[in-house]
């Protein structure tokens, strides 16, 4: 995702004034006034609207078969165990998800954990030579096209994104895969990755609600977290689910979808993610789907040029996940990801998160730069671009203590 587009608006003056679909309505126009009627009818019918005009059908969990190729308690100069896992789906050859982890090895587990997916292959997240090149092909990160295999010039390339000594210094675990070992990042025809697992009539490509990648990196999420709770060492009600960019999308989805997942962050996810689809704002659902159809079901690709007409909007995929915390991060420079419209898809997902007895966002106005605002819906920007950096995740564990732990920093 870029960061900038000279055809895009970046003027508020030009957003357009569409009124946003009340996540506290239900489409027969009963007003939800209880938890109660969230739970058992507002909640699963906001989630079958997203999978029909957004990301798609959700997948069937599949039985998974988890084998530890290599485990080494001498990690972070002792201070952590890496275990790294291959996950299996159905007995089938392929895909192979290669999971990595990192366990603190100091005592009071199990831990909590962090979860998220990469951009260029586990051998770009860690410099640790222990770790092999992934046998994948790499797309570019920019355009989502496919480009190369791995070479060892790639490896640590992408560690300022994953700070493994800080998040175990914290206490956490972390645990992280190839994002593109669950579904390719480019338009194959989902003649690969997961999709491949279910075959037939039922994934036809044609299908207006036919899952996406987006879906299909969000069930991979799910299927690691099958394994997590597996893990002694790792706390399973304590699992934080994490992303950036399109993989930002990505967790908001799973979080969504799997109530297992502790808490969310998402970081610079823009479009498809946090931000509201009916700002006339940077990047916009006609743009996205233009350069990355694969991402979403045909039915949001055939409405994109007129997003009023989606029946659903962002704030009401955060609104899915209340009330477990979330945190949104943006930053100051990324126009094309519309902070604005990040800030207020957590603002408007508030009055979902205060009928389930929990605050929203503390906010009722943008804060100013690096002043995060920790409450249950939490939101931070930055100065900078389209990244996520080491003052991310300061801001991310900040936030995370002070939900899954109560410690405040």
């Amino acid at each position: 995702m870029a960061s900038c587009d000279p055809v895009a608006n970046y003027d508020e003056a030009l957003v357009g004034n569409h009124p946003l679909p009340d996540p506290l309505m239900t489409g027969d126009g009963e007003a939800v006034t209880t938890p109660q009627q969230w739970r058992q009818k507002r909640r699963p019918e906001l989630l079958e609207l997203f999978e029909a005009h957004v990301y798609g059908r959700r997948l069937p969990p599949l039985p998974f078969e988890a084998r530890v190729v290599e485990s080494a308690g001498d990690a972070l100069g002792g201070r952590a165990t890496r275990r790294q896992v291959e996950i299996r789906f159905a007995a089938a050859p392929q895909p192979v998800l290669h999971l990595v982890l990192y366990l603190p090895n100091n005592p009071g587990g199990p831990h909590p954990c962090f979860l998220g997916l990469n951009f260029q292959g586990n051998h770009s997240a860690f410099a640790d030579p222990a770790i092999p090149l992934s046998t994948a092909w790499l797309p570019d990160s920019a355009e989502g096209v496919v480009e190369h295999r791995a070479t060892e010039a790639a490896r640590g390339t992408s560690v300022s994104r994953w700070p493994v000594e800080k998040i175990v210094e914290r206490g956490y675990a972390l645990a992280t895969l190839y994002y593109g070992d669950i579904d390719p990042d480019w338009h194959d025809g989902f003649a690969n990755g997961v999709h491949g697992l279910f075959p037939g009539a039922a994934l036809r490509e044609n299908e207006g609600d036919n899952p996406g990648s987006i879906a299909a990196w969000a069930w991979g999420l799910s299927r690691v977290m099958d394994y997590l709770e597996c893990v002694p060492e790792i706390d399973p009600h304590r699992v934080c689910l994490s992303g950036h960019s399109r993989l930002g999308k990505a967790a908001l989805w799973a979080g969504a979808c799997d109530e297992r997942f502790a808490l969310v962050i998402t970081n610079n996810s823009g479009c498809g993610g946090a931000a509201l689809s009916r700002r006339n704002f940077g990047e916009t659902p006609a743009r996205i789907t233009q350069s990355f159809p694969h991402w979403f079901c045909r039915h949001f690709i055939r409405s994109a040029a007129a997003p009023e007409t989606i029946p659903v909007d962002q704030h009401q995929l955060i609104s899915l996940i209340a009330p477990r915390p979330v945190f949104i991060s943006s930053a100051a420079g990324d126009l094309w990801a519309d902070p604005k419209g990040e800030f207020l898809g957590g603002y408007h997902a508030g009055p979902v998160y205060r009928l389930l007895g929990t605050d929203g966002l503390a906010a009722t106005e943008m804060p100013g730069l690096n002043e995060p605002v920790f409450s249950r819906i939490g939101y931070a920007i930055r100065p900078g671009y389209h990244d996520i950096t080491p003052e991310d995740w300061q801001v991310h564990l900040d936030f995370a203590d002070a939900q899954l732990r109560g410690i405040i920093h």
